[in-house]
């Protein structure tokens, strides 16, 4: 059977649950987490938080997935055009590079419009590629398309090069 990964809607704040419960149930998981500082009144703490609010990616055949219907704490599987929606290893890959190499990142949900398509030459997501959203001064805003969300991150513009489709593909990089 083929292995894929699938997110698993989850109860409000049972990521890390969930995901130790589909561990002791033998299937590969992954909670994203980022880390966050938070401040009380009388001392600030780094924090782990579920990057995804309600979301726990699974790998797994698909004749488990009612297996996974009987964890608890998950609500349904994330389905997308009738189907349950598969998430590229890459992007999974991606998600756990870039939460890895920068603390507190913010998550916005988007629309993904077609417009300048990058790929990343040198950093965390290096050989990524995706549909570039917005370029400031040092912020590159790249959308994961299946996932429907944008990761932010400051990324320096030599990091980045366009990849232009006119006939053939040529590779620019920003200066």
């Amino acid at each position: 059977m083929i292995m894929n990964w699938y997110a698993l809607y989850t109860k409000p704040r049972w990521e890390k649950k969930v995901a130790e419960n589909l561990a002791r149930n033998g299937f590969e998981s992954y909670c994203p987490l980022n880390k966050v500082l938070h401040q009380w009144h009388d001392r600030k703490k780094w924090i782990l938080e579920p990057l995804f609010s309600s979301y726990v990616f699974v790998q797994t055949e698909e004749n488990r997935h009612p297996d996974l219907m009987r964890t608890a704490g998950v609500v349904n599987l994330v389905y997308w055009l009738r189907k349950p929606a598969v998430i590229r290893q890459e992007e999974v890959d991606a998600i756990k590079r870039f939460t890895g190499q920068y603390p507190n990142v913010q998550l916005e949900k988007t629309m993904v419009n077609l417009n300048d398509r990058v790929r990343v030459v040198k950093g965390p997501l290096i050989t990524q590629e995706g549909d570039v959203i917005a370029v400031n001064t040092r912020t590159v805003k790249i959308a994961l398309p299946s996932l429907g969300y944008i990761m932010v991150a400051e990324v320096e513009k030599q990091n980045i090069e366009i990849v232009t489709t006119s006939g053939a593909i040529t590779y620019q990089t920003l200066r």
